[in-house]
């Protein structure tokens, strides 16, 4: 794993030699027009300054937004980061991540000349000194003059060589390893954004998960009271057992387009995708004549004016109806239930109200469903309260939503 991660950083390190090479050349061709002066010396002197001068093109070349693209996937591929999902894949739009992308590109182009110039240059040189061939031997001589009993020979230069190399490549890629994640990395304002984003989906997803809960749970809870109260009175009573079957096939029918809808809605890949319509107040005559056939008897007061309601905070309120009558069926059985809807002020308010079973009690605190509720009502800046009477017979919950709110 170690011997291939100082591969995958070798590479990466030519080819950031590689980017460096048309600068490099462009400035050795500027500095020799300008000082034409010959001479090995003077020579070797233009090709460093080149080095040097072709830094600055390079950082201009880095602040095309693009750059931060390229770089992070060059980055994540080969120089093996140790983190590398925190390398940015989109294009630096703002200043302040070109300028980050300007200083790694100056950084990632000069150690990979480097490198690059050592490999290819030092590796060639190691292996003549290592065969102590003749065109080294004046090389050898000045370096035993210079240590005198240090046992100096060329097989020992070139090895020293080849590990100068070696360290130089293992310590130029692990500073650019450590240095991606700051440099090619998400801004701290590209972060807050992308939070931001995550939260929206994250929000949209439990939204649609309370409609998938409230309406299909409904549905089920519906159909197999429905389906239990057909079962009983199969051949005592022929014409309720086939309106209760009709029933059940409308309320199956209902929830599977809702269903429908909802999947339909999570599969969409945009984040901003609006959710589901769904019923409103509107609806509720048609609720409770569903819950009739059930057995329960709901005594609903409903104010007039709930047309008006603005459609979030009347959608809301349908599913928080919705829910509570669920509720009942699922723990109280064909019992009845008081509902009241109603308009106090600038707030709507829902109060529901059935008798606690004997054989199935509520659970104290509820379920998901008495959270979905409290997560609507919370949504629109409003509150609930659910739990039982004083006295311990009769279940409440009590809602209340501003009418100007919004989900």
């Amino acid at each position: 794993m170690v011997g291939r991660r100082a591969r995958l950083r070798w590479v990466h390190l030519v080819l950031g030699g590689a980017l460096l090479m048309p600068y490099w050349l462009l400035s050795v061709v500027l500095l020799g027009a300008l000082n034409p002066a010959q001479g090995q010396p003077r020579q070797l002197l233009m090709q460093l300054l080149a080095l040097f001068t072709s830094l600055p093109m390079a950082a201009a070349t880095a602040l095309v937004p693009t750059v931060r693209g390229l770089e992070g996937a060059a980055a994540r591929a080969l120089c093996t980061a140790a983190r590398p999902e925190e390398l940015a894949t989109g294009p630096a739009r703002a200043w302040p991540a070109r300028w980050r992308t300007a200083l790694w590109f100056v950084l990632h182009v000069f150690f990979g000349g480097v490198v690059a110039g050592m490999s290819l240059a030092g590796t060639p040189f190691a292996v003549v000194l290592i065969l102590n061939l003749d065109g080294v031997r004046d090389f050898v001589a000045f370096w035993e003059d210079r240590f005198p009993g240090w046992m100096v020979t060329g097989p020992a230069l070139g090895v020293g060589v080849l590990l100068l190399i070696a360290l130089t490549n293992a310590g130029c890629g692990a500073l650019l390893a450590r240095l991606a994640p700051a440099l090619l990395g998400p801004t701290p304002e590209e972060r807050l954004v992308a939070a931001e984003r995550r939260a929206t989906v994250l929000a949209q997803r439990n939204r649609l998960a309370r409609e998938l809960h409230d309406s299909v749970g409904h549905a089920l809870s519906a159909v197999g009271i429905q389906a239990s109260a057909a079962a009983r009175v199969l051949r005592s009573n022929p014409d309720f057992a086939a309106e209760a079957l009709h029933a059940i096939e409308e309320t199956a029918r209902a929830a599977v387009a809702e269903l429908d809808t909802v999947l339909g809605l999570l599969r969409e890949e945009d984040p901003e995708a609006t959710g589901p319509a769904g019923p409103t107040l509107a609806g509720l005559d048609d609720l409770l004549r569903q819950l009739a056939r059930t057995g329960v008897t709901v005594e609903a007061e409903l104010a007039p004016g709930l047309a008006g309601l603005p459609a979030p905070v009347s959608r809301e309120a349908y599913r928080i109806v919705q829910e509570g009558l669920t509720n009942v069926l699922r723990h109280a059985g064909p019992a009845p239930a008081g509902l009241r809807v109603g308009l106090a002020g600038d707030r709507l308010e829902i109060e529901l109200t059935n008798p606690l079973g004997a054989t199935r009690p509520s659970r104290p605190g509820g379920g998901r469903g008495l959270r979905g509720i409290g997560e609507r009502a919370t949504a629109l800046r409003g509150g609930s309260t659910a739990g039982p009477s004083a006295d311990g017979t009769t279940w409440r919950l009590a809602v209340w939503l501003p009418v100007g709110g919004t989900a």
